[in-house]
């Protein structure tokens, strides 16, 4: 076929494979928020069948020799980078029998519920045997690729191209020299006062505020819907169709806010992605890493400071008066961003944040090394959290079952979390030197950031690497230092540790 033959067959394809996509988004995301659980067995065996039509599209041998084809041929830079990155994916699953797929994806459908169940139940045990499947499944699924690369650095590159162990194990190492040390200074130094934080905050008048507040981050409806769910998370369909989650605690004001701010940045980073992209591969965030960098940037970089509270907490104040009238602004940031070890990653400080990700990133490791097993792992979890961090988790809902993420076998994609806000300081660091960010937050102008996130980040998509996009950003390749001397200078400060 002609160069040009080749390119309408792919276009047609890639115009009905994400008709495909945006129909199992929507699905996902309404079986999470509002579907009747009721209905999960109807739903989710359904579910499994389009995905097993995509799945045959994706790996149609007539597309596959459509871009074969294409790859020897000279096109255009978007294209062509489009182009290799569908045959890699393609690869991927190519040699995956679409039964054994469609099977592989029923068994995630039936995890989620599993999974819910259990936590809902405060019961390993009732997700101990699917865990277990689900592990032997991923291995199964993971050796058609016949590659020979160890499994899990197999499963990070997925998620963060380029990243192996060796890489991981040299980043926590850091983290875990610097900051351990710095965490235990600060459990002996005086405690900030963060009892305010978790006085009764009405569920209904929360959700009144967050309308301030999404509206400040300027996530706007023509584009952008929240809802509520277990955990929060956020999917997108297109360039103007973005999801996000939140979840609201009625004994802890911050948790719902910061997780709203943290999953708009996630969504806004979609929205910003150039949108002669939309539709197609390249309008995706360049890695997981990366995408996480935009979120926690969002949530801690710029939610926790004293700028962003300086407009918004007037507000917050008139939303509760009873609880807030005597908290001053300065006492209110000091104690959004005090740090204290806690059970569940999504509420964890920012200084202990990453001791979460690495526990994850160690089982991990182990299970698929095969030095761990799942039974007693909750056990397994406790000691961990005891080692580094100081705490013990009496129930299975606060330890091993608090992220649905295994349920989904995200296996390799943890680590993106610490490696993301490390990220994001680097970003941060650079974004300080070229526009005034706190003077910005001050006067409500929040969207002149995101403009300079859109130029610099956003817009590339999967154009770039994520490196070769830091690089552009910043001048330099990923450099954890940026954000391991954001977190000592800003927690020694806070703390009064100097000398």
């Amino acid at each position: 076929m002609t160069k040009e033959e080749n390119l309408k067959l792919y276009e047609e394809w890639v115009l009905k494979a994400s008709a495909y996509e945006m129909a199992l988004s929507v699905i996902g995301v309404d079986k999470m928020t509002i579907a009747p659980v009721g209905g999960n067995e109807y739903r989710d065996q359904r579910t499994a069948i389009l995905a097993g039509e995509l799945f045959e599209l994706n790996t149609d041998p007539k597309i596959q020799k459509v871009l074969e084809e294409l790859l020897k041929e000279e096109l255009d830079g978007d294209t062509k980078k489009a182009v290799e990155l569908y045959y890699q994916e393609m690869m991927k699953v190519v040699s995956i029998p679409k039964d054994e797929y469609v099977a592989f994806q029923n068994l995630k459908s039936k995890a989620y519920n599993d999974w819910l169940e259990a936590k809902t139940k405060n019961d390993y045990s009732i997700f101990e045997p699917t865990l277990t499947k689900l592990i032997e499944e991923v291995k199964k699924i993971y050796a058609y690729r016949k590659s020979d690369v160890p499994l899990y650095d197999q499963m990070l590159n997925d998620y963060e191209p380029g990243m192996t162990m060796a890489q991981y194990d040299d980043f926590f190492a850091q983290v875990k020299e610097r900051l351990v040390p710095l965490i235990q200074r600060i459990a002996k130094a005086k405690q900030v006062d963060t009892s305010f934080l978790y006085k009764s905050y009405p569920i209904a008048k929360q959700r009144e505020y967050m309308d301030e507040i999404l509206k400040y981050i300027r996530f706007e409806p023509d584009w952008g819907y929240q809802n509520e769910t277990e955990h929060p998370f956020t999917t997108w369909v297109c360039e103007n169709d973005c999801r996000t989650t939140t979840k609201y605690l009625e004994n802890n004001i911050i948790a719902a806010i910061l997780s709203t701010v943290h999953e708009v940045g996630h969504a806004t980073y979609e929205h910003d992605i150039d949108p002669k992209y939309d539709g197609m591969i390249l309008s995706n965030g360049v890695s997981s890493g990366m995408h996480e960098s935009q979120s926690r940037l969002m949530e801690n970089y710029l939610g926790r400071t004293k700028a962003f509270w300086e407009y918004n907490y007037p507000k917050l104040q008139e939303c509760f008066p009873e609880q807030l009238k005597d908290v001053s602004l300065d006492a209110f940031v000091d104690a959004i961003n005090a740090s204290s070890p806690s059970l569940i990653r999504t509420e964890a400080d920012e200084l202990t944040y990453p001791l979460h990700i690495m526990i994850r990133y160690e089982i991990e490791k182990r299970l698929f090394s095969g030095e761990l097993s799942t039974e007693n792992l909750d056990q397994t979890w406790n000691k961990m959290y005891e080692e580094y961090l100081g705490i013990h988790s009496e129930n299975a809902k606060e330890g091993i079952l608090q992220d649905v993420h295994w349920s989904e076998t995200y296996f390799g994609y943890f680590p993106t979390y610490a490696l993301g806000s490390a990220i994001a300081a680097q970003i941060v660091h650079t974004m300080r030197q070229q526009i005034d960010v706190d003077q910005l937050l001050r006067e409500n102008r929040y969207d002149e950031i995101v403009k300079w996130l859109k130029e610099n980040i956003h817009r590339y998509g999967c154009r770039y690497t994520a490196n070769e996009i830091l690089t552009k950003a910043t001048g330099e390749p990923f450099n954890p230092k940026y954000y391991l001397d954001y977190l000592e200078e800003k927690y020694t400060k806070l703390y009064h540790l100097e000398g």
